[in-house]
């Protein structure tokens, strides 16, 4: 009885006796137990002080209890060093993510759980990054055990970088329908501006994303069409691309004027606004660099410097990243026969840093038929166009046209014409030194430089771009805001307007069937356009007659006498009926072959929505090495090497 009395005595004492105090790392193994109260703090952790939040709790999902057991812990270091495994991608994404894990949102001394649908598209998505690596998805970052759902309270850790935090505010419900908000927008509220105008006009109105920056911001754009979302036949594509430098501002506050002013007078019924958008399809890309515009605000408005924010986050200036077509263009001219469009881009040019805003583009256009487009800039006062590289390296001012000089030179004036200031003919203003020129001037005659956005539309797609430097403030005062808008309002509609000037039509066999990428070609221009998918296409030009052919492989060539009026405003209806050819001509052939798209064209594979990897990651594992090549960044952690990340074999 008393050997049964003792035995029970020391069951109960161990049952009381504390668990083992856990060292660093056995806590997420569950090896120990240990029991602290939770507590809200002031984030600490160098690699989580940008997220959302400003407070977190100690212990964290992982029981790591404070700031030196997360940062010596392997869970720490690999969130540090994930931008450089995966070469950029899926990053400040993943960190971000991991950073809700092992510094969780606080709030009245409570975790907050990450939202489980967020983990679970960015592990979609950037899985094939660490097979690329061969590493496996780290276990903190499963989206079943340390994330919630939406109905259980949860936040969004990537919120920031959708524009979804620092939201603008609310504004009075009586304010007219027409009213816009003349003010700067930082990039959040530029989000949450766009999102609201297309959902106040959701049957004519959505918002997408062209791709990220290179710090993670989605490049957003709103579009205005009928049916959103969609190409329709024979419906024009127009852009407007804004903020490319990130310090040249109006562009990006113009465009989301624009934006808010479409919608608005398309409900008012603006008999003007209702004709434009249920006849072509709109898209305004207000800010192209996001990441340098915030650069540039924390010096404030009424700054006016030249470098702070122009470039990127990787200091590169998008303007001068894109092919350079214009040196191949220059080659070909003086080849009888040889077409200047459509010209691929060289194997060389991806050797090179590549901005992820810069493909995003690249990819944009490849995806959507575009017509026509501007980009709006800051520092003068003036239209310019196509060719921006002279023909003469050497030479930093030259006059070099295109072959559609007269094209460029009408779509430059539409905008200069109808700009009050631009217009106006004094000389003592902002603009002055392009009075006698009319407001507008070639590119290269102003200053030449490769690699531009306009050349490159003009070479490599269907697409005529001209660029506007809209006022000689890179970031004016707020109270200078409404002024901007009124001298540019007319000109931007009036620009748009012009997408409707030439012919279009449609290239179909003798069945009807849409022929896609036939050539429609203008004697004496050499310069083609292509049709799109639906067999549709549209060929800007100024009054006049034209000798007009369309021509596909395998087809015959038609031809046709077309004269434009004066006085004409839409663009006339010009189809091609093609008929099989008897025998394929060797010229033909011989082009088709060269204008077609590289075979090595990392363009296709990219994803604009995560930076690009390299194909193959430097000094990969080999089948007889023990471990990966990324194992020696995890060299210090002695004990605590995060073996999770060895893929099983």
């Amino acid at each position: 009885m008393v050997l049964r009395l003792l035995l029970l005595l020391a069951g109960l004492l161990r049952a009381t006796k504390p668990a083992p105090r856990c060292d660093t790392g056995q806590e997420t193994l569950g090896q120990c137990q240990s029991v602290q109260k939770a507590k809200c703090v002031d984030i600490a952790l160098s690699s989580c002080t940008d997220v959302a939040y400003t407070q977190m709790v100690y212990p964290n999902f992982l029981d790591q209890k404070s700031r030196e057991v997360i940062e010596y812990s392997s869970e720490y270091l690999l969130i540090s060093v994930l931008h450089n495994l995966l070469q950029g991608e899926c990053n400040p994404d993943l960190r971000l993510l991991g950073c809700s894990v092992l510094a969780p949102q606080c709030e009245k001394d409570k975790a907050i759980k990450p939202c489980r649908h967020v983990c679970e598209n960015l592990k979609k998505n950037c899985l094939p990054a660490f097979d690329a690596i061969d590493m496996a998805w780290p276990y903190f970052l499963d989206c079943d055990r340390f994330f919630a759902g939406e109905e259980e309270g949860c936040f969004n850790p990537l919120a920031k970088l959708r524009g979804e935090v620092d939201a603008e505010e609310d504004l009075p419900s009586d304010l007219p329908a027409t009213f816009i908000q003349f003010k700067h927008h930082s990039y959040s509220q530029m989000v949450s501006t766009l999102k609201k105008t297309a959902s106040k006009c959701s049957h004519i109105a959505t918002t997408y994303s062209i791709g990220r920056s290179f710090e993670g911001k989605d490049l957003f754009v709103i579009e205005f069409s009928t049916k959103p979302g969609h190409h329709e036949l024979l419906k024009p594509e127009f852009k407007y691309i804004g903020n490319m430098h990130g310090n040249e501002v109006v562009g990006k506050e113009l465009l989301i004027y624009l934006a808010q002013y479409l919608c608005s007078e398309y409900l008012l019924g603006n008999p003007r606004i209702q004709t434009l958008i249920n006849n072509t399809r709109i898209h305004l890309l207000p800010s192209l660099n996001p990441d340098g515009y915030e650069l540039a605000a924390e010096e404030g408005a009424g700054y006016n410097g030249w470098v702070i924010g122009r470039q990127t986050a990787q200091n590169l200036d998008l303007n001068r990243n894109f092919p350079d077509l214009t040196s191949e263009a220059y080659r070909r001219a003086g080849i009888r026969g040889a077409r200047l469009d459509h010209i691929p881009i060289p194997q060389s040019y991806w050797w090179g840093k590549v901005a992820p805003e810069t493909k995003a583009v690249m990819k944009w256009l490849r995806s959507i038929p575009f017509v026509l487009s501007a980009s709006l800039h800051g520092g003068e006062l003036v239209v310019t166009y196509p060719y921006d590289y002279s023909r003469h390296p050497m030479e930093e001012k030259m006059f070099s046209p295109t072959p559609d000089e007269k094209v460029f030179k009408m779509l430059a004036k539409a905008y200069a014409d109808a700009h009050p200031v631009i217009s106006d003919r004094s000389e003592l203003r902002c603009g002055g030194n392009f009075v006698k020129r009319g407001g507008i001037i070639n590119g290269a005659e102003w200053y030449s430089f490769t690699g531009g956005m306009a050349d490159f539309n003009y070479l490599h797609t269907n697409c005529f771009e001209v660029t506007v430097e809209v006022g000689c403030e890179k970031f004016p005062l707020e109270e200078e805001l409404f002024t901007i808008w009124h001298e540019n309002k007319g000109a931007l509609l009036n620009y748009m307007e012009m997408v409707h000037r030439g012919i279009k039509g449609i290239v179909s066999d003798k069945f009807g069937n849409p022929i896609k990428n036939a050539r429609i070609s203008v004697r004496g221009i050499q310069h083609d356009v292509t049709t799109a998918a639906d067999g549709d296409y549209w060929r800007l030009l100024p009054p006049g007659t034209y000798i007009i052919s369309a021509q596909a492989p395998g087809y015959s060539r038609v031809m046709k006498r077309v004269t434009i009026p004066t006085r004409m405003k839409q663009a006339g209806r010009v189809d091609f009926v093609l008929r099989p050819a008897e025998a394929w001509p060797n010229k033909l052939l011989r082009r088709s072959m060269e204008d077609s798209y590289d075979p090595y064209d990392p363009l296709e594979l990219f994803d604009p929505h995560a930076q690009q990897r390299q194909p193959e990651a430097r000094g990969g594992s080999s089948p007889g090495r023990e471990k990966p090549w990324w194992w020696s960044y995890f060299s210090s952690l002695d004990l605590h090497k995060p073996l999770w990340l060895l893929k099983q074999r």
